[in-house]
């Protein structure tokens, strides 16, 4: 016998592009899987897997399957697709036996359209909800990592994701100053991938871009860092897999173009920042989250390039959800909701 509950409980979902995080009231994160579907066709029909099950089929499974990844640079580029992960990301966390929708809070980069955000806010709908709440990603970054964004005080935060920067100062409860910038850890990643191909001949995963990238010494270009690392791909002119030795300065120096544009980003905000805040982050600092600020010896470049300085957030990976996720244990202190027009 089928059993329901009356009322869904509240949750925040972290549209990543390389992640999606479900959390849930009084449960916490219970989703954190890839934003990736495969399918064999075209359509939602033809759909084989979804998330974790799908990202572990690439480059395993024969046959004519088709790698879907609905979301690009923080935006849906993909509706149909999205919203169908989407619905099973939420239904996973939450079950689909309820007779009251929940409510959602939904993380947003700064910088979108209006065609952008609706798509997001759309998706959302589709999957059946009654009431959604749009925050941006920044805020949501230092709600997570526990800054006093409430409080009459500047908080500097810094959310390095996959698809997007998010570079903001925080205060009383919203954003003072934003700047969003689509490259982050995807692009650094594609730089190594870029660099491997032209330099070793050798084509290598996405996985294998990303472990490379958390493996450095250190972010910053070093003539006496002769570290070496074992990359396994394929040979580009044979297809024959291949094994080569790559120096980890060069791979510093690879990802030099991505990394100077997060440091732009950075220059940017803070080269805006209100005076009657300046002397808040001086004092506090620059606060780095999202997967990607775990790149070795980034903070240390940060604090050297500013003067400013840094510290990278405890669970910093989650920091985004966990802030949203706060959001939904108190939505109903929460202001205007998102509007599906937005």
């Amino acid at each position: 016998m089928a059993i329901f509950q009356f009322v869904s409980p509240d949750i925040a979902v972290d549209l990543g592009t390389n992640n999606t995080r479900v959390y849930v009231k009084g449960k916490g994160v219970v989703v954190n899987e890839s934003s990736v579907i495969i399918t064999r066709g075209d359509g939602p029909k033809n759909v084989v897997a979804v998330g974790d099950s799908a990202e572990e089929l690439i480059g395993r499974s024969a046959g004519n399957i088709r790698i879907v990844h609905p979301l690009r640079d923080g935006v849906i580029v993909d509706y149909e697709m999205a919203q169908l992960m989407l619905h099973y990301f939420v239904s996973k966390a939450i079950g689909t036996r309820h007779l009251i929708r929940p409510r959602v809070v939904v993380t947003m980069p700064s910088e979108v359209s209006k065609v952008e955000r609706r798509a997001v806010v759309n998706a959302i709908e589709k999957i059946g909800v009654r009431q959604i709440f749009i925050v941006e990603q920044a805020f949501a970054a230092a709600l997570g990592t526990g800054l006093p964004v409430y409080d009459p005080q500047g908080s500097f935060i810094v959310d390095i994701g996959g698809g997007t920067t998010e570079v903001a100062i925080v205060s009383m409860g919203g954003v003072v100053l934003s700047h969003s910038i689509r490259v982050a850890g995807n692009k650094i990643d594609e730089a190594i991938s870029g660099f491997l191909k032209k330099q070793h001949g050798i084509l290598v995963t996405d996985r294998v871009a990303e472990q490379l990238k958390l493996d450095l010494p250190d972010v910053r270009e070093s003539t006496h860092l002769d570290h070496m690392a074992v990359v396994r791909g394929r040979d580009i002119a044979t297809g024959m897999p291949l094994t080569v030795d790559v120096n980890m300065s060069r791979v510093s120096e690879a990802i030099r173009e991505p990394v100077t544009e997060i440091l732009g980003a950075i220059k940017w905000v803070l080269g805006r920042i209100p005076p009657e805040l300046a002397s808040d982050v001086l004092q506090n600092g620059i606060f780095l989250t999202g997967g990607s600020s775990a790149l070795p010896g980034l903070d240390s470049m940060i604090a050297t390039e500013f003067g400013v300085p840094v510290s990278v957030a405890r669970d910093a990976g989650e920091c985004t959800t966990l802030g949203a996720g706060y959001m939904a244990d108190h939505f109903d202190m929460l202001g205007t909701p998102g509007k599906a027009d937005g």
